[in-house]
C-alpha cells in the first residue's frame, strides 16, 4: 500500500460543476497570512497513520496536517453560500482501521434560522466528501463546542459510526456514514432540561462524546462496550454492552459536574475531564476522574485544587489525554482559570501527582507576532501525538500551539512551543481596504483588531497600540492622501477611557485616538466610520444612533442633518465636498456637498432591501462623482451624473468592490459575488459590467463571504471576506 502522504498527493478533486453563465477564468487562492486568530475546537491525530491529523474549528471549517510541508490543509472550501452554516464543525472523527475514511458533524448553529446539519464523509482524507443530510442541526459554534468528542467510528467495524446530538438523542449509522438512525433506547437525559445551558440563550448541549472500548470485542464486529457522555450535573456517563443497543448509567460517577472529554489509558481505565459548564463562555468549577471497569471504582485524579485566594478565580478542566505508549502519562488543561493563568499539568505516574508544564515552557512568537501579545486560554483539547510523545498539541481561542520537547519536561528541561497554526488562519474578517499607497491591504478583523498586511504571504504587522479595539468593524482611506486612515471598533468589555475611533497617518503603521466619541454615542452593533478625500473631515456612527461629523479627529462633533440612522455613507474619492449616502430599509439615495454636513435625497433609489443587509457604497477609484453598490435581488448598481444605472446580467448582487484597472483601461475591475446569467459565484467584469467573467471554481466557495475588495494596484487580485476562514485572495493564473 502506498503511503497516505503520496496517495493524497495523486488524488485529483472533481472538476468544476457544469453550470450556465459567463466564461470562466482559472484563479490561484491563498490566504493573507495571519496565523491562527480563532477557537481552534478539536484535533484528532489517527492512531496507526504517523502525521495524519485533523483540527475542527468553530466557523472555519475542517483541516488536515500536512507533515511535509509542516502546514494545515483547508478541507471544506467548496462549501458555496447556500451551505455556509455547515463551516463549522461540531465533531471530527477517523476510522482507526482506514487511515483513508474521515467524517465531518457540519453545522454552525441551532438557532430556528440555522439550517440543519450534515454528515461529510471522506474516503480519502478529506480530498473529496459525499454528503449525508441530518433532520437536526448542529451547534459548531455554540457553547460546549470544544467538548467532544460527539462523532465516533468502531474501531473494530468501520462500517458502524455514533453521534452525539445536541436536542435529538443519539444516532447511529451502519454503512459508513451514509444512513443514520435514532437510538431509541437511550436515555431521556440526553434531551433533558439538565443538559441544557445558558448563554445568549438557552442551548441544548446534550451528547457531548461518544467512546468505544476497544478491548471489549473483535475485528470485523461492532465492538460490544461503548460510552456516550451527556453534559449533565445529573450523572452523565452512560454504558452499553451490547454494541449500542440498550445503555444504562455507570455507577458511582461523580455528580454535580458536567463531563465533557474521555479517553482510553490502555490498561483498559478511562480518564474524564468535567466542568460544572460546558464553556467556554463559563467555568468555575471542575475535576478530572478515573474510571475502572474491571473493579467498578472511581479515583478522582484532579491535577490542582481550586483557589480560595482570589475571588471568582474558579476554574474547570477543559480536556485530558493520555499517552499511547506509556498510559501512566497523563496531561490536562485547565479551563477558564484567569488567575494566575490557564495551564497543562503533566503526570508521569498515572495521575498520583501533577507538574505545572508552562513553568517551564518557552513559547516561540515567530511564526505570528501578534500572539505575544495573547495568553493561552479556552484551552479545550489536548492531544499527545501517538506516534511522537515529544509533540503535544494544545488549542486555544486563537490558534493552537505544539511543543517539540514535552519528554524533556520530565527530565528537568524546558518545553518549546511552536504556534503552529500555519495555512490555519480562522479569522472573521470585518472590513478590508487596499489603499493606493502604503501596504497592499489593511484589515478590519473580529477579536484581534486588524492588521496592515505589508506582505501578503507572511504574518505582519497588527495595528500598534493605543488603541486596542477586539473588533476593528470599519475602515477607510483618504482619497487624495491614502495614507491617512481611519478606523472604528468595537470593545467586547466596554472602556468609557478607550474611544472607539482612531486615525492614521502612515498607512496603519501607527494610530492616534480620536480626541473623543460624540455625545449619545452608545448605540449597539457595528460601528461605521469614513472619512473624506482630503481626510478634512471624518463621519460616525454607532449603529441605531445619529451620524456625527468632525473636523479635528473628535475635538468637536455635529450631528449630520438629512441622513436617517439606517443609512451607509462613503465619501468621493476625489472632491473633498462630495459625499453619498444609502439607505438599505427605504432604498433612498442621498448626497451632500458640503463636506458630508448635510444631506439631501437624490432624486433616484431603489427598493428596500431587507434581511440586514451590508449596504456597503464604493466610491470609484478611477473617476470623480462615480459610486457603486451591491443591491441584492435589484442587482449591481451604478450611481453618477446620468443618474442610476443597474448592470447588466446582474441578478442578485451580495457583496461587490472595485480594484485596478487593466493595463491601459481607466475602467476599474468590478467584482462581484452573487448571481450572474443564472449562476450563483464570484464574477470580474473590466468593461464596467458589459461582459463577466467567472473566477471561482467547484473547489473554493469558501461559504458565506462578508465582503470584497479588489487590490488598487494589481490588476485582477481580489480579497475576499469570509465567515471564518480568514481574508482569503485570488489572483488570475498566468
Amino acid at each position: 500500500m502506498r503511503p497516505i502522504a503520496i496517495l493524497l498527493a495523486m488524488l485529483a478533486w472533481p472538476g468544476g460543476e457544469a453550470t450556465a453563465g459567463p466564461a470562466a477564468e482559472s484563479y490561484t487562492w491563498r490566504n493573507v497570512a495571519i496565523g491562527g486568530g480563532g477557537f481552534v475546537t478539536g484535533i484528532e491525530f489517527h492512531p496507526a497513520e504517523r502525521g495524519l491529523a485533523y483540527a475542527r474549528t468553530d466557523v472555519g471549517g475542517a483541516y488536515r496536517w500536512d507533515a511535509t510541508a509542516r502546514r494545515w490543509i483547508p478541507l471544506t472550501d467548496w462549501l458555496g453560500r447556500d451551505d455556509a452554516n455547515l463551516t463549522g464543525i461540531e465533531s471530527i472523527a477517523v476510522d482507526p482501521s482506514d487511515p483513508r475514511r474521515l467524517y465531518l458533524a457540519a453545522g454552525t448553529y441551532t438557532h430556528e434560522r440555522a439550517g440543519n446539519g450534515a454528515i461529510l464523509r471522506s474516503s480519502d482524507c478529506g480530498a473529496t466528501f459525499q454528503r449525508s443530510d441530518l433532520p437536526f442541526k448542529l451547534g459548531g459554534n455554540e457553547l460546549g463546542r470544544g467538548n467532544g468528542e460527539r462523532l465516533a467510528v468502531d474501531p473494530n467495524d468501520g462500517r458502524v459510526l455514533f453521534l452525539g446530538s445536541r436536542a435529538h438523542g443519539l444516532w447511529r449509522s451502519d454503512d459508513h456514514g451514509a444512513r443514520w438512525s435514532r437510538v431509541e433506547a437511550f436515555p431521556a437525559l440526553a434531551t433533558g432540561e439538565s443538559a441544557t445551558a445558558i448563554g445568549w440563550r438557552k442551548q441544548h448541549i446534550g451528547i457531548v462524546f461518544v467512546t468505544f472500548d476497544a478491548a471489549s470485542g473483535k475485528a470485523g464486529a461492532p465492538t460490544p462496550v461503548v460510552y456516550a457522555g451527556v453534559s449533565s450535573r445529573e450523572g452523565g456517563l452512560f454504558r452499553s454492552t451490547d454494541a449500542g443497543r440498550t445503555w444504562q448509567a455507570v455507577p458511582g460517577q461523580p455528580t454535580g459536574l458536567r463531563p465533557n472529554h474521555m479517553v482510553g489509558d490502555g490498561r483498559g481505565d478511562f480518564l474524564l475531564s468535567y466542568g460544572d459548564e460546558p464553556g467556554p463562555d463559563r467555568m468555575n468549577d471542575g475535576a478530572v476522574w478515573r474510571w475502572s471497569p474491571a473493579s467498578g471504582a472511581w479515583t478522582e485524579i484532579t491535577p490542582a485544587p481550586q483557589s480560595s485566594d482570589l475571588e471568582g478565580d474558579g476554574f474547570g478542566w477543559g480536556a485530558v489525554a493520555v499517552a499511547r505508549g506509556n498510559p501512566d502519562v497523563i496531561v490536562a488543561t485547565t479551563f477558564n482559570r484567569w488567575a494566575p493563568r490557564d495551564d497543562i499539568y503533566r503526570s508521569t505516574d498515572g495521575g498520583r501527582s501533577w507538574k505545572p508544564v508552562f513553568e517551564r515552557s518557552r513559547f516561540d512568537h515567530t511564526a505570528s507576532p501578534w500572539t505575544a501579545q495573547a495568553k493561552p486560554h479556552w484551552m479545550a483539547d489536548v492531544e499527545i501525538d501517538p506516534h511522537d510523545p515529544d509533540r503535544v498539541l494544545f488549542v486555544t481561542g486563537y490558534g493552537l500551539w505544539a511543543s517539540r520537547d514535552m519528554t524533556a519536561f520530565d527530565r528537568g528541561a524546558t518545553v518549546n512551543w511552536i504556534f503552529d497554526d500555519a495555512g490555519l488562519d480562522e479569522t472573521v474578517p470585518l472590513d478590508l481596504v487596499s489603499p493606493p499607497q502604503g501596504a497592499p491591504l489593511v484589515s478590519g478583523l473580529g477579536d484581534i483588531d486588524g492588521f496592515r498586511h505589508d506582505d501578503l504571504q507572511r504574518t505582519t504587522t497588527q495595528f500598534a497600540r493605543p488603541p486596542r479595539y477586539s473588533n476593528t468593524e470599519s475602515l477607510d482611506y483618504a482619497g487624495l492622501d491614502p495614507l491617512l486612515l481611519v478606523r472604528a471598533g468595537h470593545l467586547h468589555h466596554p472602556d468609557p477611557a478607550t474611544v472607539r475611533a482612531a486615525y492614521s497617518r502612515d498607512g496603519g503603521s501607527t494610530w492616534t485616538a480620536f480626541t473623543r466619541e460624540p455625545p449619545a454615542s452608545e448605540g449597539e452593533g457595528r460601528l461605521a466610520i469614513a472619512v473624506s478625500a482630503d481626510g478634512s473631515r471624518a463621519v460616525w456612527q454607532a449603529r441605531g444612533g445619529p451620524h456625527w461629523t468632525t473636523e479635528d479627529f473628535g475635538g468637536r462633533w455635529r450631528e449630520v442633518r438629512g441622513l436617517p440612522a439606517s443609512a451607509v455613507v462613503a465619501a468621493d474619492r476625489f472632491q473633498p465636498a462630495r459625499w453619498y449616502g444609502f439607505d438599505p430599509a427605504s432604498g433612498r439615495l442621498f448626497t451632500s456637498d458640503d463636506g458630508g454636513e448635510s444631506f439631501a435625497q437624490a432624486r433616484d433609489g431603489v427598493d428596500a432591501i431587507a434581511g440586514g443587509f451590508r449596504g456597503e457604497l464604493l466610491p470609484s477609484p478611477e473617476k470623480a462623482g462615480e459610486v457603486f453598490f451591491a443591491a441584492a435581488s435589484r442587482g449591481l448598481m451604478r450611481w453618477g451624473e446620468g443618474g442610476l444605472e443597474r448592470l447588466p446580467g446582474v441578478e442578485n448582487a451580495f457583496a461587490a468592490g472595485l480594484g485596478a484597472p487593466r493595463p491601459g483601461s481607466s475602467t476599474p475591475a468590478l467584482f462581484v459575488h452573487g448571481q450572474v446569467d443564472g449562476a450563483v459565484g464570484l464574477y470580474r467584469s473590466d468593461d464596467g459590467g458589459r461582459e463577466w467573467v467567472r473566477i471561482d471554481d467547484a473547489r473554493h466557495r469558501f461559504g458565506g463571504l462578508r465582503m470584497l475588495t479588489g487590490d488598487s494596484r494589481v490588476h485582477g487580485r481580489v480579497y475576499l471576506a469570509t465567515g471564518g476562514r480568514g481574508i482569503i485572495y485570488g489572483e488570475p493564473n498566468p
